[in-house]
């Protein structure tokens, strides 16, 4: 299993949000998190994103133990082994596409060389080869997007999370991006966890977890 979570429990004062949930994931597959707001998708995804840290439970992820990690320890892990992308974006407007997606490869130490041609390889991947110059106020929502989705796997990570990623987007745009995250499982053999409300992805997916009042249904 990439993702081994057992008993995660999370309360916010006298709010018990997450009530002793399991969940795993495996190589290369596309779990969808379903549910209303306010059930404790997102607080999920935040702790097994390493985002956040529960109150009780385990949780290890490509072998690695990581609420036994120190603050410095678990950082390094997260930008080597997790990417994540959200409902926006948060590119920074004043660099191209090429340089956000370069950013986090260049934070974890690597030369800029290797960051631009994996860059380059991966703006290719999405769709985006002729537009690694733009920068994002000239790009499309969709076309931002999938430069966010690049930024997420720089660092070859071992699980991509995706939060609502794409209830920002019309109709056409999402669909673009429903079948990106399918192309990148199957070329990269990426695992891939998402919350999202919208059926027609968590359809597509491999498994769909519904989830009420902090535990699965």
């Amino acid at each position: 299993m990439i993702i081994q979570a057992s008993n995660i429990k999370k309360s916010f004062g006298a709010l018990q949000v997450l009530r002793g949930v399991d969940f795993s994931a495996e190589q290369g597959e596309v779990v969808a998190i379903t549910g209303a707001s306010g059930a404790g998708k997102t607080t999920l995804l935040q702790i097994l994103g390493t985002l956040s840290t529960p109150d009780a439970g385990s949780l290890t992820i490509d072998g690695t133990d990581v609420l036994s990690l120190g603050r410095g320890e678990l950082s390094s892990f997260r930008g080597r082994r997790i990417g994540f992308v959200f409902q926006f974006h948060h590119l920074l407007p004043e660099f191209t596409a090429l340089e956000n997606v370069m950013i986090p490869a260049l934070i974890a130490g690597r030369s800029s060389k290797d960051a631009s041609s994996a860059a380059h390889a991966l703006l290719q991947e999405v769709g985006l080869g002729a537009r690694t110059g733009h920068k994002p106020s000239e790009l499309s929502g969709g076309e931002q997007q999938r430069v966010a989705i690049a930024r997420a796997l720089i660092n070859r990570p071992a699980v991509l999370f995706a939060d609502e990623p794409t209830g920002n987007l019309d109709s056409a745009t999402k669909e673009e991006i429903h079948r990106l995250f399918f192309s990148l499982r199957k070329h990269l053999g990426q695992t891939i966890v998402i919350v999202t409300h919208d059926p027609t992805l968590a359809a597509l997916c491999d498994r769909t977890l519904t989830m009420r009042d902090g535990e699965f249904i």
